[in-house]
């Protein structure tokens, strides 16, 4: 059951009548037992055995922390509760990706035949996100920064909230996760703010992303036959239906918790005005961004190996060199890591991962020169002109990486960017070309209308909010406002059969 269908806008609006209906003692247990539900209502129920059973080991890891001052016990608790829960990850997710890479080093190293076969698992919803949240959790009570969490349904509906199990944001305990418990009285501002950002959300998914899909299977699913001009469009393409797709689902997860009384993280904020890619991903996918710092990068430099590396570099470069270096090589096991969490695949270690970090290092290493060539030109580098100069170049250094994420395989990826850069067809873009890929003129009118109506709304975000923007003008205005809101999303959304409105991009992740 997708959270854009009608059937879920039924459930979530009795689960909300009947929430605020209850004493406010009952309302999480109430969250916990629809979350349980929505997990049985989405495919095999069986698969909510994976998310309990994450949950039982946290439960029993942070009490066995608790009841023990030994350093070494509370060490092995910890141990234990991270080896089991990457375990599964990697079980679920992960075990084909080995297979297939040992095969391929076999297959260039002369070998015949496959050494191993891959194992067809079924994988649990939103794996990803519960993992590193409980994960997260854990390993701040080892380190006495979260409160420990003695009953276990209270657990379990942190970990397994049903809106965040599509496609997160991942949490922090520390931050929401006593909201989950506290009791909350009906808000009307909250409610009607929270409703308003769930329809921003639909209008980004049905309305923009699933049109925008449409024209990007087409060429991606034929790249051969769509060169040149087709590929940059559709790459553009995907880079906005990519956007559109998680951060509307964010603004319906959010804008539903919202609706309970409970504030979740942010975890877009205009990631397309970013003017360097390090500034790129402190924008997109925020959560998981934190949690990789927090969990991977500061560990990984506080590390024996990491603490001599350092030191052998600083006195082989200078202490400013060696130190830079030393975190070029944290980060890089960082961004692989960032780039196997988005799946099992090299695509998308190289287009969600290792690019991203050679791109990072390049703007580090190249900012200086760069400093003095602009200071000797006598440009401006904080002008207008440069700032939009800068958005562009990231723009497009994102679209290269989003080609890798969206193609069949790495093979296919470096195929299409040769037919993007070896064939020269601008003419599709003016002769009606483009009409051919899934859109016609009338399509193309509201995607491109639907996307200026976003580009508004971000650059009114980049000053405050633009619900209380909205909520500060007169009674008439904001119901109309709202009202055309919804009736745009109604009549224009994308619906039917040959939609897959109910599943998005980060949904598998």
């Amino acid at each position: 059951m997708g959270i854009t269908s009608f059937y879920f806008l039924c459930f979530f609006a009795g689960i909300l009548l009947i929430y605020y209906v209850l004493p406010g003692k009952w309302q999480w247990s109430f969250l916990l037992l629809c979350s349980i539900a929505y997990y049985l209502m989405t495919g095999n129920g069986m698969l909510v055995l994976y998310p309990l059973a994450s949950v039982a080991v946290c439960y029993v890891g942070i009490r066995s922390m608790a009841g023990t001052e030994d350093a070494r016990r509370r060490k092995l608790a910890l141990a234990g509760v991270v080896a089991v829960n990457l375990g599964i990850l990697i079980l679920l997710k992960y075990i084909n990706f080995a297979v297939y890479t040992i095969n391929g080093i076999a297959g260039l190293c002369g070998g015949e035949g496959a050494l191993l076969h891959g194992l067809d698992l079924l994988v649990p919803l939103g794996v990803s996100f519960y993992t590193f949240s409980l994960l997260g959790y854990v390993i701040d009570v080892y380190y006495g920064i979260a409160p420990l969490q003695k009953n276990f349904g209270r657990l379990a509906l942190y970990g397994m909230y049903f809106p965040v199990m599509i496609s997160g944001p991942i949490l922090q305990y520390r931050e929401c996760g006593e909201q989950f418990f506290a009791p909350h009285r009906f808000d009307y501002v909250k409610v009607t703010r929270g409703m308003q950002r769930m329809l921003w959300g639909l209008l980004k998914k049905l309305v923009i992303a699933e049109r925008l899909r449409l024209l990007v299977d087409t060429v991606y699913g034929d790249y051969g036959a769509y060169p040149g001009a087709f590929i940059w469009v559709a790459t553009v393409c995907y880079a906005f239906q990519l956007y559109t797709d998680f951060s509307g689902c964010m603004d319906i997860v959010l804008g539903m918790s919202e609706s309970f009384g409970i504030t979740l993280p942010e975890n877009f904020r205009t990631p397309f005005f970013a003017r360097s890619v390090a500034e790129y991903w402190r924008r997109w996918h925020i959560t998981l961004g934190v949690w990789m710092k927090e969990y991977v990068f500061y560990p990984l430099l506080r590390s024996g190996f990491f603490t001599r590396l350092g030191k052998s570099l600083k006195k082989k470069f200078g202490k400013k060199k060696g130190k830079q270096y030393t975190t070029f090589a944290a980060m890089f096991l960082l961004w692989f890591t960032v780039g196997v969490w988005h799946g099992g695949a090299w695509k998308y270690v190289i287009g969600s991962g290792l690019l991203h970090w050679f791109y990072i290092v390049m703007e580090e290493l190249l900012e200086a020169p760069c400093a003095k060539v602009m200071g000797k030109l006598h440009i401006n580098p904080v002008s207008g002109a440069v700032s939009a100069v800068r958005m562009g170049r990231t723009f497009l250094l994102v679209c290269i990486g989003d080609l890798f994420f969206r193609a069949e395989s790495v093979g296919a990826a470096f195929a299409m960017l040769k037919g993007a850069v070896t064939v020269w067809n601008p003419s599709v873009l003016v002769d009606g070309s483009l009409f051919g890929l899934g859109l016609d003129e009338i399509e193309f009118a509201i995607v491109v209308f639907s996307l200026l109506l976003l580009l508004v709304v971000s650059v009114l975000q980049q000053k405050g909010s633009v619900r209380e923007m909205i909520a500060g003008r007169k009674l008439p205005f904001r119901w109309i406002l709202w009202y055309a809101l919804l009736f745009y999303v109604i009549l224009l959304g994308c619906y039917g059969p040959e939609y897959s409105a109910a599943e998005f991009i980060y949904q598998g992740f």
